[in-house]
Order: C-alpha cells, then structure tokens, then sequence
C-alpha cells in the first residue's frame, strides 16, 4: 500500500524545526533525508526512524517498513520541538 501525499504533508510539517529536510518517492513510500542523511521514511502511513541508540532509547514500537527490511522506530511524537531533537541526535549517531 503506498502512503497518502496527505500523511506525508503532515509528517514534514511535524519535521519543519529540523534543518534541510528533503525526501524522495520511492516505490510509493518516501525515505526522510536531513542535510543528506537517510534518517528514516514514511512507509503505509506511517513515520518510522532509523534504529538508534537515540531511536531506540525515544520510542518503544518497533516495526518492519516492509517484509525482510531491517526493523524501524514508530513514531509518534507529535511535539516538533521533542521530534526536531530527536531526529539531529539518529541522523548524529548514523
């Protein structure tokens, strides 16, 4: 199932403290750089991270973003303040 324009409007939105966010469309999901780093994606709508230390220690859900991908974080910080924090520390520790 590929993800909604519509999640993933919402999830840059949530990202918008964070310096240089890009994304690119990849087989109708999208994969969330910040200045250049892979830090995670938005996968059936849904905003997973990168594993981290950081990720791991901020939150609890882990989830495959596709069948025999490695296992992600699950996001679900809504404070831009706590989410710009926490995607500069993943993308510090990748």
């Amino acid at each position: 199932m590929a993800s909604a324009q519509e999640y993933l409007a919402h999830v840059l939105d949530l990202l918008g403290r964070v310096e240089g966010i890009t994304h690119r469309a990849m087989m109708g999901e999208y994969l969330l750089y910040a200045r250049g780093t892979l830090f995670g994606g938005v996968y059936d709508d849904r905003f997973l991270l990168k594993e981290t230390p950081a990720s791991s220690a901020a939150l609890a859900t882990q989830c495959s973003p596709y069948p025999g991908a490695k296992p992600m974080r699950l996001v679900d910080v809504e404070d831009r303040d706590a989410l710009a924090d926490l995607v500069e520390r993943v993308r510090a520790e990748l």
